[in-house]
Protein backbone atom coordinates (compact mmCIF):
# COMPACT_ATOMS: atom_id res chain seq x y z
CA UNK A 1 0.00 0.00 0.00
CA UNK A 2 1.21 3.62 -1.41
CA UNK A 3 1.88 6.60 0.88
CA UNK A 4 2.37 10.13 -1.06
CA UNK A 5 4.02 11.96 1.55
CA UNK A 6 3.30 15.55 -0.79
CA UNK A 7 5.45 18.18 1.49
CA UNK A 8 7.89 15.68 3.18
CA UNK A 9 8.31 13.51 6.12
CA UNK A 10 10.76 12.73 8.34
CA UNK A 11 13.11 9.74 8.51
CA UNK A 12 11.51 8.38 11.68
CA UNK A 13 8.32 8.84 10.02
CA UNK A 14 9.00 6.71 6.77
CA UNK A 15 11.33 4.04 9.19
CA UNK A 16 7.40 3.40 10.92
CA UNK A 17 5.40 3.28 7.80
CA UNK A 18 8.13 0.96 6.05
CA UNK A 19 8.37 -1.47 9.09
CA UNK A 20 4.26 -0.75 9.05
CA UNK A 21 4.36 -2.62 5.30
CA UNK A 22 3.94 0.76 3.44
CA UNK A 23 5.04 2.10 0.65
CA UNK A 24 6.59 5.49 1.00
CA UNK A 25 7.01 8.67 -1.72
CA UNK A 26 8.13 11.44 -1.10
CA UNK A 27 8.11 12.71 -4.72
CA UNK A 28 6.95 16.58 -4.63
CA UNK A 29 3.73 16.83 -7.29
CA UNK A 30 2.84 20.02 -8.18
CA UNK A 31 -0.92 20.95 -6.81
CA UNK A 32 -2.52 20.24 -10.24
CA UNK A 33 -1.14 16.98 -10.95
CA UNK A 34 -1.51 15.58 -7.38
CA UNK A 35 -4.96 13.71 -8.06
CA UNK A 36 -3.29 12.31 -11.81
CA UNK A 37 -0.09 11.08 -9.56
CA UNK A 38 -2.55 9.48 -7.06
CA UNK A 39 -5.05 7.66 -9.40
CA UNK A 40 -1.59 6.55 -11.48
CA UNK A 41 0.15 5.60 -8.60
CA UNK A 42 -2.76 3.73 -6.72
CA UNK A 43 -2.25 5.90 -3.34
CA UNK A 44 -3.56 5.08 -0.62
CA UNK A 45 -2.31 7.79 2.27
CA UNK A 46 -1.85 11.33 1.32
CA UNK A 47 -0.27 13.59 3.57
CA UNK A 48 0.51 16.92 3.51
CA UNK A 49 1.09 20.05 5.62
CA UNK A 50 0.33 23.54 4.90
CA UNK A 51 1.26 23.68 1.36
CA UNK A 52 -0.48 21.17 -0.87
CA UNK A 53 -4.49 21.55 -0.27
CA UNK A 54 -6.63 18.97 -0.75
CA UNK A 55 -10.24 20.18 -1.98
CA UNK A 56 -13.22 18.16 -3.13
CA UNK A 57 -11.63 17.79 -6.94
CA UNK A 58 -8.99 15.70 -5.29
CA UNK A 59 -11.10 13.61 -2.84
CA UNK A 60 -14.05 13.28 -5.54
CA UNK A 61 -11.27 11.66 -8.20
CA UNK A 62 -9.00 9.63 -6.00
CA UNK A 63 -11.32 6.88 -5.38
CA UNK A 64 -7.59 4.95 -4.26
CA UNK A 65 -7.71 7.24 -1.48
CA UNK A 66 -8.13 5.94 1.82
CA UNK A 67 -6.51 7.95 4.12
CA UNK A 68 -5.95 11.78 4.44
CA UNK A 69 -3.45 13.36 6.92
CA UNK A 70 -2.20 16.92 7.73
CA UNK A 71 1.23 16.52 9.74
CA UNK A 72 0.57 19.39 12.35
CA UNK A 73 -2.63 21.15 13.74
CA UNK A 74 -4.62 23.06 11.48
CA UNK A 75 -6.67 21.31 8.54
CA UNK A 76 -7.85 24.27 6.43
CA UNK A 77 -6.20 23.62 3.81
CA UNK A 78 -8.31 20.06 3.98
CA UNK A 79 -11.87 19.82 3.10
CA UNK A 80 -12.38 17.70 6.06
CA UNK A 81 -15.94 17.16 6.66
CA UNK A 82 -16.47 16.44 2.88
CA UNK A 83 -13.39 13.61 2.99
CA UNK A 84 -15.02 12.29 5.56
CA UNK A 85 -18.70 12.14 4.24
CA UNK A 86 -16.79 10.12 1.46
CA UNK A 87 -15.65 7.49 4.10
CA UNK A 88 -11.82 8.28 3.85
CA UNK A 89 -10.11 8.95 7.39
CA UNK A 90 -8.92 12.32 7.84
CA UNK A 91 -6.11 12.90 10.47
CA UNK A 92 -3.40 15.08 11.99
CA UNK A 93 -0.87 15.40 14.81
CA UNK A 94 -2.42 18.20 17.13
CA UNK A 95 0.36 17.58 20.11
CA UNK A 96 3.14 17.03 18.07
CA UNK A 97 4.66 20.77 17.46
CA UNK A 98 3.24 22.35 20.59
CA UNK A 99 6.59 23.04 22.15
CA UNK A 100 8.17 24.26 18.82
CA UNK A 101 5.50 26.97 17.89
CA UNK A 102 5.46 28.16 21.46
CA UNK A 103 9.57 28.24 21.57
CA UNK A 104 9.16 30.40 18.10
CA UNK A 105 6.84 32.72 20.01
CA UNK A 106 9.47 33.48 22.56
CA UNK A 107 12.07 33.98 19.72
CA UNK A 108 9.93 36.69 18.19
CA UNK A 109 9.39 38.44 21.83
CA UNK A 110 12.80 38.38 22.85
CA UNK A 111 13.45 39.55 18.94
CA UNK A 112 11.32 42.45 19.42
CA UNK A 113 12.14 43.49 23.14
CA UNK A 114 15.27 44.21 21.91
CA UNK A 115 15.17 44.88 18.45
CA UNK A 116 17.77 41.90 16.86
CA UNK A 117 15.09 42.16 13.95
CA UNK A 118 16.18 45.10 13.23
CA UNK A 119 19.36 45.40 14.57
CA UNK A 120 20.27 42.00 11.69
CA UNK A 121 18.95 44.27 9.32
CA UNK A 122 21.41 46.90 10.15
CA UNK A 123 24.64 45.58 11.79
CA UNK A 124 25.59 43.93 8.38
CA UNK A 125 25.09 47.63 6.53
CA UNK A 126 26.26 49.94 8.97
CA UNK A 127 28.17 48.65 11.98
CA UNK A 128 31.73 49.37 10.38
CA UNK A 129 30.36 53.29 9.97
CA UNK A 130 27.68 54.00 12.61
CA UNK A 131 28.47 51.63 15.95
CA UNK A 132 27.57 54.18 18.39
CA UNK A 133 24.31 55.50 16.63
CA UNK A 134 23.00 51.88 16.14
CA UNK A 135 24.14 51.39 20.24
CA UNK A 136 21.91 54.63 20.82
CA UNK A 137 18.73 53.44 18.58
CA UNK A 138 19.02 49.49 19.86
CA UNK A 139 19.46 50.64 24.07
CA UNK A 140 16.01 50.84 25.43
CA UNK A 141 15.19 46.98 25.14
CA UNK A 142 12.76 45.63 27.69
CA UNK A 143 12.56 42.61 29.77
CA UNK A 144 9.80 39.97 29.51
CA UNK A 145 10.09 39.11 33.45
CA UNK A 146 7.37 41.01 35.54
CA UNK A 147 4.95 41.81 32.28
CA UNK A 148 1.97 40.10 31.51
CA UNK A 149 1.52 37.92 28.93
CA UNK A 150 -1.78 37.47 26.80
CA UNK A 151 -2.74 34.16 24.60
CA UNK A 152 -5.74 34.05 22.89
CA UNK A 153 -6.50 30.64 22.03
CA UNK A 154 -5.55 27.95 25.07
CA UNK A 155 -5.32 25.20 23.77
CA UNK A 156 -2.40 22.68 23.64
CA UNK A 157 -0.02 25.34 21.92
CA UNK A 158 -1.20 28.53 24.13
CA UNK A 159 -0.72 26.05 27.28
CA UNK A 160 3.19 25.64 25.85
CA UNK A 161 3.32 29.10 25.71
CA UNK A 162 2.19 29.76 29.06
CA UNK A 163 4.30 27.50 30.81
CA UNK A 164 7.26 29.04 29.20
CA UNK A 165 5.61 32.61 30.02
CA UNK A 166 5.49 31.34 33.63
CA UNK A 167 9.25 29.67 33.54
CA UNK A 168 10.51 32.89 32.76
CA UNK A 169 8.19 34.83 35.38
CA UNK A 170 5.64 36.31 33.91
CA UNK A 171 1.90 37.11 34.77
CA UNK A 172 0.21 34.73 32.14
CA UNK A 173 -3.38 35.53 31.17
CA UNK A 174 -5.77 33.91 28.65
CA UNK A 175 -8.78 33.86 26.72
CA UNK A 176 -10.54 30.69 24.80
CA UNK A 177 -14.24 30.56 24.71
CA UNK A 178 -13.96 26.59 24.85
CA UNK A 179 -11.49 26.51 27.88
CA UNK A 180 -12.65 27.61 31.23
CA UNK A 181 -9.57 27.26 33.46
CA UNK A 182 -6.33 24.75 32.72
CA UNK A 183 -3.77 23.38 35.22
CA UNK A 184 -0.37 24.44 33.65
CA UNK A 185 2.39 21.71 34.58
CA UNK A 186 5.74 23.91 34.45
CA UNK A 187 8.55 21.49 34.09
CA UNK A 188 12.10 22.10 35.25
CA UNK A 189 14.90 20.16 33.90
CA UNK A 190 15.83 18.24 37.60
CA UNK A 191 12.32 16.63 37.56
CA UNK A 192 10.82 19.52 39.59
CA UNK A 193 7.78 21.01 38.74
CA UNK A 194 5.29 23.68 39.48
CA UNK A 195 1.31 23.99 39.04
CA UNK A 196 -0.03 27.43 38.04
CA UNK A 197 -3.59 27.56 38.02
CA UNK A 198 -4.94 30.21 34.91
CA UNK A 199 -8.79 30.73 34.76
CA UNK A 200 -9.37 32.00 30.94
CA UNK A 201 -11.23 35.68 30.77
CA UNK A 202 -12.94 37.35 27.99
CA UNK A 203 -10.91 38.55 25.23
CA UNK A 204 -11.38 42.27 26.08
CA UNK A 205 -9.48 42.03 28.73
CA UNK A 206 -6.77 40.35 27.36
CA UNK A 207 -6.41 43.54 24.80
CA UNK A 208 -6.96 46.24 28.18
CA UNK A 209 -3.93 44.37 30.04
CA UNK A 210 -1.43 42.61 28.41
CA UNK A 211 1.59 43.61 27.75
CA UNK A 212 2.07 41.29 25.00
CA UNK A 213 0.00 39.10 23.13
CA UNK A 214 0.13 35.95 21.38
CA UNK A 215 -2.18 34.19 19.06
CA UNK A 216 -3.08 30.78 18.76
CA UNK A 217 -6.34 30.59 16.90
CA UNK A 218 -7.90 28.58 14.11
CA UNK A 219 -8.02 29.90 10.75
CA UNK A 220 -11.60 32.39 11.28
CA UNK A 221 -13.95 34.00 8.75
CA UNK A 222 -13.45 37.56 10.01
CA UNK A 223 -10.58 39.09 12.07
CA UNK A 224 -9.54 38.54 15.63
CA UNK A 225 -7.50 41.63 15.94
CA UNK A 226 -8.64 44.89 14.21
CA UNK A 227 -8.72 48.95 14.31
CA UNK A 228 -11.33 48.15 17.65
CA UNK A 229 -8.99 45.86 18.93
CA UNK A 230 -6.29 47.54 18.97
CA UNK A 231 -8.16 51.14 20.60
CA UNK A 232 -8.39 48.63 23.42
CA UNK A 233 -4.34 47.44 24.02
CA UNK A 234 -1.89 49.54 26.09
CA UNK A 235 0.38 51.94 24.50
CA UNK A 236 3.67 49.60 23.34
CA UNK A 237 2.06 46.51 23.09
CA UNK A 238 3.86 43.78 21.31
CA UNK A 239 1.91 41.27 19.30
CA UNK A 240 3.42 37.56 17.75
CA UNK A 241 0.60 35.52 15.17
CA UNK A 242 2.34 32.40 14.66
CA UNK A 243 -1.30 30.61 14.24
CA UNK A 244 -2.91 31.51 11.06
CA UNK A 245 -2.75 34.42 8.49
CA UNK A 246 -5.67 36.60 8.30
CA UNK A 247 -6.33 36.66 12.21
CA UNK A 248 -4.79 39.90 12.51
CA UNK A 249 -5.94 43.16 9.91
CA UNK A 250 -2.59 43.72 8.38
CA UNK A 251 -3.53 47.46 7.31
CA UNK A 252 -4.52 48.01 10.87
CA UNK A 253 -1.65 46.64 12.25
CA UNK A 254 1.11 48.87 10.08
CA UNK A 255 -1.05 51.73 11.22
CA UNK A 256 -0.54 50.57 14.84
CA UNK A 257 2.94 50.11 14.84
CA UNK A 258 3.52 53.44 12.61
CA UNK A 259 1.32 55.46 15.28
CA UNK A 260 3.54 53.91 18.40
CA UNK A 261 0.48 52.11 19.73
CA UNK A 262 2.05 48.83 19.07
CA UNK A 263 5.54 48.51 19.63
CA UNK A 264 6.71 45.30 17.63
CA UNK A 265 4.58 42.18 15.78
CA UNK A 266 6.05 39.15 15.25
CA UNK A 267 4.67 37.42 12.18
CA UNK A 268 5.04 33.39 11.43
CA UNK A 269 1.81 33.34 9.27
CA UNK A 270 0.51 36.26 7.04
CA UNK A 271 -3.15 37.37 5.53
CA UNK A 272 -1.64 37.07 1.81
CA UNK A 273 0.30 33.75 2.21
CA UNK A 274 2.57 32.77 -0.07
CA UNK A 275 2.78 36.28 -0.95
CA UNK A 276 3.06 38.74 1.81
CA UNK A 277 2.15 42.41 1.26
CA UNK A 278 5.56 44.15 0.65
CA UNK A 279 4.61 46.77 3.24
CA UNK A 280 4.63 43.93 6.05
CA UNK A 281 8.15 42.47 4.88
CA UNK A 282 9.81 45.80 4.69
CA UNK A 283 8.15 47.03 7.96
CA UNK A 284 11.30 47.79 10.59
CA UNK A 285 8.76 47.05 13.49
CA UNK A 286 8.27 43.56 12.58
CA UNK A 287 9.99 40.43 13.02
CA UNK A 288 9.25 38.28 10.04
CA UNK A 289 9.60 34.03 9.70
CA UNK A 290 8.01 32.35 6.77
CA UNK A 291 5.81 29.50 8.47
CA UNK A 292 8.00 28.06 10.35
CA UNK A 293 6.34 27.35 13.67
CA UNK A 294 6.65 23.32 13.95
CA UNK A 295 9.88 22.96 11.41
CA UNK A 296 12.25 21.75 13.87
CA UNK A 297 13.92 18.66 13.72
CA UNK A 298 12.33 17.13 17.08
CA UNK A 299 9.21 18.29 16.18
CA UNK A 300 9.22 16.81 12.60
CA UNK A 301 10.36 13.55 14.19
CA UNK A 302 7.20 13.38 16.19
CA UNK A 303 4.94 14.17 13.84
CA UNK A 304 6.85 11.89 11.37
CA UNK A 305 6.00 8.66 13.94
CA UNK A 306 2.65 9.82 14.89
CA UNK A 307 1.10 9.68 11.65
CA UNK A 308 2.47 6.31 10.82
CA UNK A 309 0.93 5.20 14.14
CA UNK A 310 -2.29 6.01 13.35
CA UNK A 311 -2.33 5.55 9.58
CA UNK A 312 -1.05 1.31 10.72
CA UNK A 313 -3.82 1.54 13.28
CA UNK A 314 -6.41 2.80 10.79
CA UNK A 315 -5.19 0.55 7.36
CA UNK A 316 -3.28 -2.74 9.11
CA UNK A 317 -6.29 -5.48 8.69
CA UNK A 318 -5.79 -3.92 4.78
CA UNK A 319 -1.68 -4.21 4.46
Amino acid sequence: MKVLANDGISKSGIKALEKGGFEVITTKVAQEQVANYINKNEVAVLLVRSATKVRQDIIDNCPSLKVIGRGGVGMDNIDVDYAREKGIHVINTPASSSESVAELVFAHLFSGVRFLHDANRNMPLEGDSNFEGLKKAYANGIELKGKTLGIIGFGRIGKAVAKIGLGLGMRVIASDKFVGNAEIKVDFYNGQFINVDIVTEPMEDIFKHSDFISLHVPAQDGYVIGKEEFELMKDGVGIVNASRGGVINEVELIEALDSGKVLFAGLDVFEEEPTPAVQVLMHPKISLTPHIGAATLEAQDRIGTELAEQIISLLKSDI
